[in-house]
This record gives C-alpha cells, structure tokens and sequence, in this order.
C-alpha cells in the first residue's frame, strides 16, 4: 500500500505543479496541455511492473456502472461539443450583443440575475453543462459592455458547482457515490435540497462582499449587436443542446443513462451538420472547428486517474482510511477530506475512492457520510482549478478569450468562497440528519 500511495502523492505532486507552472507547450503553434503526463506516467508504473493487473483495469473499465470512466468521458466530450458548436456558429456573441442591448447600467442587479440564472440552470442540468455553456457567453458580454469579468465569471463558477448539489443528476459524482450506495433520485432530493439552499445563499453573500466595490461601476459599453455565423446550424445546435438536456433531466425516469443521451446527440448533431454543409454548400468550418477545439487532453487525464485510485482501492487503502473517517462527526471527517482530495486528485477519481472507503463506514452513518462526501465533491471544485475537470476546462477558456487570469487568483478566491461555504453545508446537513 505505501508504495502505491507514495506513486499516486509524487504524481498529484507533479500534476499540480504543472498546471501552477506550465501546463502547455507549444507545438508546430498550438498549446498542448501537458498536465496529464504525471498521472499517465504513473499509471504505466503500475501496469508494466505488475503491481495492477491489466485485467484488472480492463473490469473495471468496462464494468456496468455509474461513472465508468469510459462513460465519463463519452458524456464530457458529448456535451463539450454541443456547447463548441454553438459557440462555432456564433450563438454566444450574439446573446452577449442581445443582452448588453436590453441591459442598464445597473451591475449590482446583472450579477444577482446571472447568478440566480446559472443556479436555476444547473439545478435541472448539471454544471459542466452551464460552465461549458456560458463561460464563453460572459466573456464576450464584458467585453461589449467594457467591465470586468471576473466578478461574473467566478460567480457563474461558483453556483454551477454549489447548486449542482441539489439533484442526483447536477454532477457525475453525485450519480456515482448515490447510485452505488442505494440512493434513489427521491431520497437524494429530500435530504441535500435544504443544505444546497443554504450553501447557495453563503455562497452569493461571500461572492458579494468579495466584488461589491467593483460591481459599482456603471456600465459603460455600447451595445453592438454581431452578426450569427450560421442562423440554421445554430438552430440545429439549439435543438439539440435543449432536447438532450430535457432528456438528461428525466434520464432516471425513462431508464437510459447519460452517456447515451449526450452521444446520439452529439453524433446526431455532426451528422446533419456534415449534411448541411454538403446540401447548402458552406458550414463546414463550424464542425472542423467544434472537432478540433475537444480537449482531448482530457481522455489520459481520466483513464490515468483512475489506474491510480483502483491500485490504491486494492491495496486496502479505502479500508485503512475508513477506520480514521467513521465514528464521532463523521459527517463533518468525510465532508472535509472529500473537499480536499478533490483538489489532489480531482472530484470524479475522488469519488470513486470514497466509494471504497464509504464502503467499510458503519451502517449507521453510512449515508450521512455518502451525502457528506457528495458535499465535498460538488464544492472542492472551486477551491482550486484541481478540484474538477471542468476548472481546468474554465481556465482554459478564459485564457482563450483573453480574460486577465491565473491559478493564483483562483485560489485567493476559491478559498474565500468555498470553505464558508463548506462549513454552512455540512452543519445543516448535520442538524438535518441529527446525527
């Protein structure tokens, strides 16, 4: 066990210092991500000496389960390339141009509106959807508008991924550590809705007191409305971005998993795009250019980490770990390592570690705990850019539009929003369960 925990810290170690230093290079002109190469290095440790069986890999891989990591990462790309489509097409610059139009000058009131926005949002979709969605959508509106994006930007950040907690459906990692610890879609909404409202409100009146003095500036951009790309593929993008997330929202209820949902749309939206292109005769560089901006980087990432966390599983770690979590205050034990381990390894490998070690807790506080660890899953992603795949995703679009940022101011933030957060979750998660 200590030689694969030791193997899974130095590779951590190296994945974050990349991503804090350099986590591109350049290549024949394109910025590759290169934060991933620890992790994948670590995991050919393990294969090539033995000490995780490939066949062990390949079960788990390919086991019926909720965040497959297959699965995982066919729903990531799936819904990453239905949000670059649209954008492809132009849709984000022309809402940015259409809101700035009807907006005053007000962006006290904006603020309060885009968050109560992406909270409703993501309540019913899930928050890689919404941050996908309408990062790029903000950084075009502050641009016409000439303010700041910031305040914006990590407002949208942070409620994506607080009210993302209120449905089974809001994160990966909540279908995962819920479905494999027999917690139905009923029984998840009646406990965690209350402790969600409560972290959402702490949440706003944090992200308040920290950009209040900004938000005072006026609004002083004039509204320039640009032009749609392509109004018909946008269409198409529109149609099917909200069928597939009407379906996400029932997908417990009608029995078909989300992967499938968000890969027939996907495939479904190349598919007329590509007919598009050949009966209309032009089109064709917004589905080369949805294809070509994927974060690939993103598929050794996955794979990689989850190598790591099922060595660690069959050393006996989530056994040895167990023993420390459980017992008095459980509840705030796994709340508060979920949250930070999220930011070692990121919340969805996370999640499945837990899932072992929740699997050795006492039965009498077996599901506080798992609503706890669902807690930390869902909020360590805005405590640094490791806490979820889709921090590293938003960093990397905000350096795309050109937006002032870095790791640095993401976690003087994250910090400063997400442990009052924390704390206010997990004591009225506490007083509810009244364990």
């Amino acid at each position: 066990m200590l030689i694969v925990l030791s193997l899974t810290i130095c590779c951590c170690i190296g994945m974050i210092a990349l991503v804090l230093t350099k986590p591109s290079v350049k290549a024949k002109g394109h910025a590759l991500s290169i934060y991933w190469v620890p992790v994948f290095a670590g995991a050919l440790v393990l294969l090539f000496t033995g000490v995780l069986p490939f066949s062990h890999v390949w079960e788990s891989f390919t086991a019926n389960t909720a965040v497959n990591p297959i699965k995982v990462l066919v729903l990531f790309l799936s819904m990453t390339v239905q949000s670059v489509f649209l954008d492809e097409a132009g849709f984000f610059k022309y809402l940015a141009s259409k809101v700035l139009e009807k907006a005053n000058s007000n962006q006290l009131v904006l603020f309060a509106c885009l968050y109560l926005l992406v909270s409703v949002l993501t309540v019913f979709t899930s928050n890689d959807i919404i941050i996908l969605t309408f990062t790029p959508f903000i950084c075009y509106f502050a641009k016409n508008a000439k303010i700041d994006p910031m305040p914006y930007l990590f407002a949208e950040f942070v409620a994506a991924n607080t009210w993302s907690m209120a449905l089974i459906i809001g994160n990966p990692t909540n279908i995962y550590l819920a479905t494999t610890n027999g917690i139905d879609f009923a029984a998840y909404l009646k406990v965690m809705f209350i402790p969600t409202v409560v972290g959402g409100i702490v949440a706003f009146g944090v992200l308040y007191l920290i950009f209040a003095k900004r938000l005072k500036k006026p609004i002083e951009g004039v509204s320039k409305e640009e032009p749609i790309k392509e109004k018909k593929l946008m269409i198409i993008g529109l149609a099917h971005l909200s069928l597939c997330v009407l379906l996400l929202t029932v997908s417990s209820y009608i029995g078909i998993e989300m992967w499938l949902i968000t890969l027939g749309f996907a495939v479904s939206l190349m598919f007329l795009a590509v007919l598009y292109r050949l009966v209309a005769g032009h089109g064709g560089y917004t589905v080369k250019g949805s294809i070509k901006r994927l974060p690939y980087e993103i598929i050794p990432f996955v794979l990689s980490m989850f190598v790591l966390v099922l060595a660690l599983d069959e050393s006996g770690f989530g056994e040895f770990v167990s023993g420390y979590l459980s017992g008095k205050n459980s509840v705030m034990k796994y709340g508060v390592s979920s949250f930070l381990v999220s930011n070692i390894m990121n919340n969805i490998p996370m999640s499945v570690l837990f899932s072992s070690i929740l699997s050795n807790a006492p039965e009498a506080a077996h599901k506080g705990d798992v609503y706890a660890a669902i807690v930390g899953s869902n909020l360590g992603a805005f405590f640094t850019p490791m806490g979820a795949l889709a921090g590293i995703m938003w960093s990397g679009i905000l350096k795309k539009s050109g937006v002032r940022f870095n790791y640095l101011m993401f976690i003087k933030y994250g910090v400063a929003v997400s442990v009052p957060t924390l704390v206010a979750t997990l004591l009225t998660l506490y007083i509810e369960l009244g364990i």
